[in-house]
């Protein structure tokens, strides 16, 4: 075993960083097999300390295997491993999002990994394994899951008059004046560009049945009615007084949010690692965790983080061996109670005794990935400066929806 360490691109790019080292034929059951993990414990020593024991107890088990897990920064990450796969060096696994996989499955880059997992495939939640599946095939193997669902400010909700937790798009239009009489937003709606639609406008198009690409794939399908319906409900809550007045250009931060300031009643889309935070900003007892928002259906936003295999490993063996390692019940439950997100076997439970802990896994079979086309998120950086557009005022909801979707098929390849 050898230290877990930080692994620099220009190591990548001198090729001191060998595949799987080098010296096993891929059938054998020793060698080196690498591992490239981002911060998914936010905590850098915690997760110094339970990847390090990972590592220490998988080649405890595995005698002969050197499994080297090598600790990554966020920044940077998409290019180096766009470059670590087309070169076949750097890592034997990595740790990626259902938005990346199809690109690198497209690119004939990725194993499937459904062997790793042996007859425990279907102890995962099932939208964990569809959303890291191509073409019905398992590439990535879950290791843990976000979660999103609203949290309320019920003292704001208090003071205007509203008794019960809004959670309709109805009973959010009716609750914005009302709160706006109060001096207070209804909705934290992060509106900066550079901030993922997943957490922003996508839940509220899901959950008007709307999608972001067409079914073929060729196209996109967000300037269709129920997207522009969508965005025209965030454009109405708006003008009832229902956004915070920043709302085009505020970021996800919550330090100085109108959350944590008390000035928003509604975080539509937050994590369970921000509950605490704004318990501490507001009093535990002012706040309530619901169900995911309803429009025609009930839905929020939860991605499951995949282990992928490089198609260039050169020891698939110990790759498939550390493979299945992560997927026990001891790690996946470890990783959850680590990092703070959600187990994705169903045999695991959720750790410590918060209900709310319980809600947001309990919440998983509601939540959606967001599409995983090999050009989601070229497609994303288009979308997100034209709704920036129309909460500045500056185009309508349509306006800014064909603007974005003419931009995006001819990225696409559809004039």
């Amino acid at each position: 075993m050898r230290r877990i360490a930080a692994a620099g691109l220009a190591a990548l790019l001198v090729g001191t960083l060998a595949a799987c080292g080098g010296d096993d034929d891929g059938g054998g059951s020793g060698g080196s097999v690498t591992l490239w993990m981002y911060p998914v414990i936010a905590d850098q020593a915690k997760s110094q300390e339970f990847w390090a024991k990972v590592e220490q107890d998988f080649e405890a088990a595995n005698k002969g295997i050197d499994a080297k897990i090598e600790l990554q920064p966020w920044e940077g990450r998409q290019e180096k491993v766009t470059t670590a796969l087309a070169a076949g060096k750097g890592f034997d696994l990595v740790v990626l999002g259902p938005d990346q996989i199809p690109q690198y499955v497209e690119q004939g880059t990725l194993e499937p990994v459904d062997s790793a997992l042996d007859g425990a495939k279907n102890t995962f939640v099932e939208t964990s394994r569809n959303a890291l599946s191509v073409d019905g095939k398992l590439y990535g193997v879950p290791i843990y899951n976000t979660s999103t669902l609203p949290v309320y400010n019920k003292a704001l909700l208090d003071k205007a008059g509203i008794t019960d937790v809004p959670d309709t798009w109805d009973e959010i239009r009716a609750a914005a004046p009302k709160l706006a009489a109060q001096g207070a937003a209804t909705l934290n709606y992060v509106g900066a560009p550079e901030e993922t639609l997943n957490l922003t406008f996508y839940p509220w198009l899901w959950q008007n049945e709307g999608q972001v690409f067409a079914k073929d794939g060729r196209s996109v399908a967000f300037n269709q009615p129920a997207g522009v319906e969508a965005l025209q409900f965030l454009l109405d809550v708006q003008k009832a007084g229902g956004l915070p007045a920043g709302a085009a250009t505020q970021k996800s931060t919550l330090d100085g949010s109108p959350v944590v300031t008390g000035k928003a009643a509604i975080m539509p889309v937050a994590q369970l690692s921000q509950l605490a935070p704004i318990r501490t900003a507001l009093g535990a007892d002012k706040v309530v965790v619901g169900q995911p928002i309803q429009g025609r259906k009930r839905v929020s936003f939860g991605l499951p983080g995949g282990v992928v295999m490089s198609k260039r490993s050169e020891n698939t063996a110990a790759a498939r061996k550390l493979l299945a390692y992560l997927a026990t019940p001891d790690v996946i439950g470890g990783l959850a109670k680590a990092s703070g997100f959600m187990p994705t076997r169903t045999d695991v439970q959720v750790a410590g005794d918060d209900p709310a802990a319980r809600q947001f896994a309990e919440a998983l079979p509601l939540l959606y990935a967001g599409d995983t086309h090999p050009k989601a998120r070229q497609v994303m950086s288009v979308l997100a400066p034209q709704i920036q557009a129309a909460l500045q005022g500056r185009k309508t909801a349509k306006q800014a929806l064909d603007d974005a979707a003419k931009e995006a098929n001819a990225l696409l390849g559809n004039s």
